[in-house]
């Protein structure tokens, strides 16, 4: 079964007014996706899903020129052979470049649908896993910086859906961080698992201050206090609280992970399945983790199929932690796409799907409705 044609659609939409979650990293104006459509001479087709990079178009771009004529006409069911010439011809050449780990996460995904319609299995079961239940917790763009009484609402609605874990935005300061924390500790009581996230935001005096107030709220862990590449400063902040780290949705490739995880400041993993090399690559990582006792806890992005991806993904390995459920209020690239990536159910968990591949049939209709939108997403 040969690859016939790859094509990438950058799709954008805008957040509406009032709607803007705030958080370390700005302001939510827009949201971004690239989605990969990969066909085959047999008349299969697979969709994956790239991360956008901040920069669907070049993204995309990348897909539809360099990706393509690398692997064009090549055997669609060797996703290992496909993603070796692109590491050797693209990545390996010209140092660890991001665009083309996310193009390449893109492609391995949509190739791994191809393989699981080929053989009629979901993808959990082609990756040797079994329909089990993943636990989750209330994700995405949510839960931001707001007054202390609408965050405890927000989380309390999110509690009534049946998630008793949530994930709140820091990376502010460390004394309003502090203060809508403890309210969210205060309302929802000791039996919710509380993680926070600062998006990259924090100082390393920010950390000292923050993560011995954040040990003594109970929270699982305190997720990119820094950007990916400071890796003093993790190894430093490790040591100020036992408030575990968290870090891996902006390191790509297992080559990123080999440092992160042998400097043991991290102690959980969050590779991101359309950014740090695809399932192919996902499974080497999550197998190095495993090894060191981590587990693992994929970042999730925009669209179903990155979700739907996820929960399969975690379905397959032996250390799986939470999955990322993006409670984004306004998100039509996971809401009218097709069938729901993920429910939740009454113990704060979901299940792999049990169609086909992914599971995940995109409408091209749909797309040409989202046309990519020039711009920065968070101001």
């Amino acid at each position: 079964m040969r690859i016939r044609h790859i094509s990438a659609f950058p799709i954008s939409f805008r957040v509406p007014e009032g709607q803007n979650v705030r958080l370390g990293i700005g302001r939510a104006v827009k949201r971004d996706a690239v989605l990969v459509k990969v066909e085959t001479d047999e008349g299969l087709t697979g969709w994956g899903e790239a991360h956008h990079g901040r920069a669907p178009g070049a993204i995309a771009r990348l897909i539809d020129t360099t990706l393509a004529e690398l692997v064009t006409g090549m055997d669609a069911l060797d996703v290992v052979g496909i993603w070796e010439r692109v590491y050797r011809m693209q990545l390996a050449s010209h140092g660890m470049g991001a665009a083309a780990s996310m193009a390449l996460s893109g492609l391995d995904m949509a190739l791994w649908d191809i393989r699981g319609k080929a053989t009629g299995w979901p993808l959990h079961r082609l990756l040797g896993g079994r329909a089990k239940p993943i636990k989750a917790y209330a994700g995405g763009i949510t839960l931001g910086f707001q007054p202390a009484a609408a965050l405890v609402e927000e989380a309390q609605g999110y509690v009534e859906q049946g998630y008793r874990a949530l994930k709140l935005r820091v990376g502010d300061n460390p004394a309003r961080d502090i203060a809508r924390v403890t309210a969210v500790r205060a309302a929802l009581g000791d039996d919710a698992t509380i993680l926070v996230d600062a998006n990259t935001g924090y100082t390393l005096a920010d950390a000292r201050r923050a993560m011995p107030a954040f040990e003594e709220m109970g929270v699982d862990w305190l997720e990119e206090p820094f950007p990916p590449h400071d890796r003093r400063l993790y190894r430093e902040a490790a040591g100020f609280a036992r408030v575990p780290l968290a870090a891996g949705e902006n390191h790509f490739t297992r080559f990123d992970f080999v440092p992160l995880i042998e400097d043991g400041a991290v102690g959980f993993i969050q590779p991101d399945l359309s950014k740090a090399g695809g399932i192919t690559e996902t499974l080497r990582i999550a197998a190095m983790a495993s090894g060191w006792k981590l587990s693992l806890n994929p970042h999730t992005s925009l669209t179903g199929l990155n979700m739907a991806a996820s929960v399969h993904l975690l379905a397959s390995v032996d250390q799986p932690g939470f999955f990322e459920a993006d409670l984004t209020r306004h998100n039509p690239f996971r809401d009218e796409m097709g069938r729901d990536a993920f429910k939740i159910d009454a113990e704060g968990c979901v299940m792999p799907l049990e169609f086909p591949g992914i599971g995940i049939e995109v409408n091209e209709a749909f797309l040409a409705r989202y046309p990519l939108i020039d711009g920065p997403c968070y101001v």
